[in-house]
């Protein structure tokens, strides 16, 4: 009988050995696609314009290398700092020592990150002036840098790699790994969002699209190469842990991936046929050819090769996990900064100044009809109302397969509060308050005082407490702990102070519409998304703390719950009183520049908008005020029957009734001793 044979950890030779080969090849695959595109493309082709000068092929070839050179590396930081943040069990908060090992590994590439981004901005301002690289370091890059959306995005990836290559640096916790992935998913974006997505025409799918499509593929690409490493190196016991873990996140990551693509190509392109009679739709076909082939991969890989290396932990899994799907996915990399140096294809005629500044033409007069039918998808919203409204489901489905219950006002709570999201911002609603006021006015009302009190009513962090399962291995991090840590961080008991979330709701839009900041938010497409988020989170902070049913940091008296409602409502109301009482137009830097025909006057329209502001506080104040008589009346009564249970007892549970009892029985005592 033959005895069983102990599996024999891989030799570390044989490891590195094995990492060097997968990463020439994944870097050679990058190369060959990058060169293959750009030549196809025709975006290296010598574009010599008599009278003109040219940087020269040394600029040709060395912007689009540097430029890919910046997206792996961030891509591959991003992923080192999942594999230490979420991927690779945590020891009570405290980075285990490989893990800390990786958030140091990732400040020496967010260092070559921030390098490969600074020749990146030296060669785009040789392509911009025609003077080789040699020539245009000083002034030139100066004024690129602060004078340029592009000098200004590549300024901020440096800035914000630096951060990272330091916060990873001093990292020891949970929380600062996670910090500096934050960090470095916020460097990823600004090239991306300066490119041609930002001269696209439907704003709300093309600059949203990018950034998701962005995010989406370095998490999916630089987690990948790190578990991949990390496994090729000799993982250990956390090594299968990763890998599940990874991917799960994969499938999120690839489905990213294809909504944000999607997004983005379907505003560069005006027909199907561009994509084979462009340079860019040619590339756009095999960069997809390329995506669909990875997907299948991926799935084989979930189906076969995670379930061994789950199994058994073998090396030979990690290396049929990364050999063809990271010199794939290096080689879409490739193909995408191609894209990037590629001129899409232009719509016939020139847009007129309300739809480049809008996205949009100028709509009809508005009306119920037109409110109903003019519907403009918003990627951001779209995305986001999915997944809050898949989550709450999915969290109810699996409480009720194990035989608990949810109520279903809170589910109706939850559901006509997204159902307001998708009223206000993807339909009618949110095409007319790009251009009147009074819409715009209605929009932001139901946004930041209505929508937000059916949210909180929905109970959606009792809800995930209850649904979300807690962490396999005792002291580890999973959704269920990084929610109670949030719930219980000093942000969160800083910004649910009433002193807090009270002025954040009342006075910002004081400072929001008597300001610049207006303007210059509308005339901007992530400035006005921001603002918009802005009025749902603090709408949403406020409700929270008068009327929320969810665990929080603090619970306040019911008395001044209902005090702060009045107050809050009293200024909202003002406030629309002050609107109407000017005497000029708001934001005319903004409201300005397009005339709508069909409209009475920028005044009259502000003075209608200022007028709902004032009248619609009433419909919230009735609703949080007839909800808060509810849960008083509630709190009291389960207050009553627990002291009645423990009466019987001979006892109480109330210790601050019997405080309060005992007290004025001492002041009784002092009062019958100080008679005598």
């Amino acid at each position: 009988m033959t005895s069983p044979v102990t599996p024999q950890a891989p030799k570390r030779g044989s490891g590195t050995d094995t990492v060097v080969v997968i990463a020439v090849s994944a870097l050679a695959s990058c190369l060959i696609a990058l060169i293959i595109a750009l030549l196809g493309g025709g975006a290296v082709a010598s574009r010599a314009i008599p009278g003109l000068p040219d940087p020269g092929p040394v600029t040709r070839w060395g912007l689009p290398v540097a430029t890919t050179a910046t997206h792996l590396l961030g891509a591959f930081t991003v992923g080192l700092l999942l594999l230490a943040a979420f991927l690779l069990p945590s020891d009570r908060g405290g980075l285990a020592a490989q893990a800390r090992g990786y958030a140091r590994g990732a400040s020496w590439s967010a260092l070559l990150w921030a390098a490969a981004a600074a020749a990146t901005l030296v060669f785009q301002v040789s392509d911009l002036t025609g003077l080789p690289p040699t020539q245009v370091l000083g002034e030139d890059i100066t004024a690129h840098a602060s004078a340029s959306d592009q000098g200004v995005g590549l300024v901020a990836v440096v800035l914000l790699a630096t951060g990272t290559a330091f916060v990873s640096r001093v990292a020891h916790s949970a929380n600062g790994a996670v910090a500096a992935a934050a960090m470095a998913l916020g460097g990823i974006l600004p090239p991306a969002l300066t490119g041609h997505a930002a001269s696209a025409l439907n704003h709300e799918l093309a600059v949203t699209g990018v950034a998701l499509h962005v995010v989406a593929v370095c998490v999916w690409v630089g987690g990948l190469a790190a578990v991949t490493f990390h496994g090729l190196r000799g993982g250990g016991e956390h090594a299968p842990t990763a890998v599940e873990r990874f991917s799960r996140l994969a499938l999120w990551a690839y489905a990213g991936v294809a909504v944000g693509g999607t997004a983005s190509a379907a505003t560069r392109l005006f027909g199907p046929e561009e994509l084979v009679t462009t340079g860019y739709g040619r590339i756009l076909l095999a960069k997809i050819a390329v995506f669909v082939g990875l997907g299948a991969i991926g799935w084989a890989h979930r189906r076969w090769t995670v379930t061994r290396i789950l199994a058994d932990g073998g090396r030979g899994g990690f290396v049929r996990l990364a050999g063809v799907e990271l010199t794939l996915m290096a080689a879409v990399m490739g193909l995408a900064t191609a894209l990037a140096r590629t001129a899409p294809p232009t719509p016939e005629g020139t847009p007129d100044r309300v739809t480049a500044t809008l996205g949009f033409p100028m709509p009809p007069p508005i009306s119920a009809h037109t409110l109903l039918t003019l519907w403009r998808p918003d990627l951001f919203f779209i995305v986001a109302v999915l997944l809050l409204g898949g989550l709450y489901a999915a969290g109810i489905a699996r409480l009720v397969r194990r035989g608990d219950r949810w109520p279903w006002g809170r589910a109706l709570s939850w559901a006509l509060g997204l159902l307001t999201l998708v009223a206000m911002l993807l339909s009618g609603f949110g095409t007319y308050s790009m251009v009147l006021f009074s819409t715009h006015m209605i929009q932001h009302m139901v946004l930041s005082m209505l929508t937000p009190i059916l949210l909180v009513l929905g109970a959606p962090v009792t809800l995930a407490l209850r649904a979300l399962r807690p962490a396999a291995v005792r002291g580890d991090r999973g959704p269920r702990e990084w929610l109670n840590i949030l719930l219980q961080s000093r942000f969160s008991q800083w910004v649910t102070h009433p002193v807090i979330a009270a002025p954040l709701f009342v006075v910002s839009p004081y400072a929001l519409y008597f300001t610049s900041l207006f303007p210059t938010l509308m005339d901007n497409h992530f400035g006005h998304l921001a603002m918009n988020v802005h009025f749902l989170v603090t709408g949403f902070l406020f409700y929270w703390v008068i009327i929320g049913v969810d665990p929080g940091p603090r619970k306040l008296p019911y008395l001044l719950r209902v005090v702060l409602l009045l107050l809050a409502m009293g200024m909202h109301a003002f406030f629309g009183i002050t609107i109407m009482m000017q005497s000029a137009p708001l934001a005319m830097e903004y409201y300005g520049q397009f005339e709508v025909p069909w409209n009475d006057g920028l005044a009259e329209d502000q003075y209608s908008g200022g007028g709902i502001a004032w009248a619609i506080g009433e419909i919230p104040t009735s609703v949080v005020l007839t909800a808060l008589v509810v849960q008083w009346s509630r709190d009291e009564e389960r207050i009553e029957r627990r002291r009645e249970r423990h009466s019987k007892r001979g006892g109480s549970d109330d210790a601050d009734m019997d405080a309060y009892n005992a007290y004025l029985q001492e002041l009784d005592r002092r009062a019958r001793e100080g008679r005598r």
